[in-house]
């Protein structure tokens, strides 16, 4: 005879439960509604690195002098370093150097272990391609002067277009 009205009673607080649990959850989309998007348009824009980003590993062969320390420092033993010892200086030479991007961790030892100063990290990271073997640089790929970000043609191209349109829209609104 009383066990209508408890389960009468139970529904009801069930029921204002879940309308809380419901109202909870559109309180959270709502507040994501008003947020900015940070999704980036990603070949035209780009972000800017932080200062110590690790990215490729750029060589400068002249100032090698074929010590192996970076080789010693690297977790993975991943430089390969190939020198000529010149008998009547008893002073090595470089002969090449190659870094395998495919199998490196970008740790960054070698950079800062590197007695000459010969090694440097760039900002760059778009290193993917379809073919494993391409990822291996030599003196010469490593050697290449990294493009920087700011200086990109096609981006600053992108950006002054969109400021210009944003400028434009201003300029609309304050005529209207």
């Amino acid at each position: 005879m009383f066990s209508t009205p408890i389960e009468f009673r139970n529904y009801g607080q069930q029921a204002v439960e879940a309308a809380k649990y419901i109202g909870q959850g559109s309180a959270v989309t709502l507040d994501h509604l008003s947020r900015s998007p940070i999704t980036v348009k990603y070949p035209y824009e780009k972000l800017l690195q932080s200062e110590r980003f690790r990215g490729r590993i750029h060589f400068e062969f002249d100032k090698c002098i074929a010590c192996e320390v970076c080789v010693r420092v690297c977790p993975i033993n991943l430089p390969v370093v190939d020198w000529i010892l010149m008998r009547d200086t008893k002073k090595k030479r470089l002969g090449s150097y190659s870094i395998d991007f495919g199998v490196c961790i970008f740790c960054g030892n070698r950079v800062e272990y590197c007695p000459t100063n010969c090694l440097s990290m760039t900002e760059e990271y778009e290193l993917s391609s379809y073919d494993r073997h391409e990822l291996n640089h030599d003196q010469t790929a490593l050697g290449r002067l990294p493009l920087s970000i700011s200086q990109d043609v096609s981006i600053q191209v992108v950006f002054t277009s969109l400021n210009f349109l944003s400028k434009g829209f201003e300029s609309e609104k304050l005529a209207k």
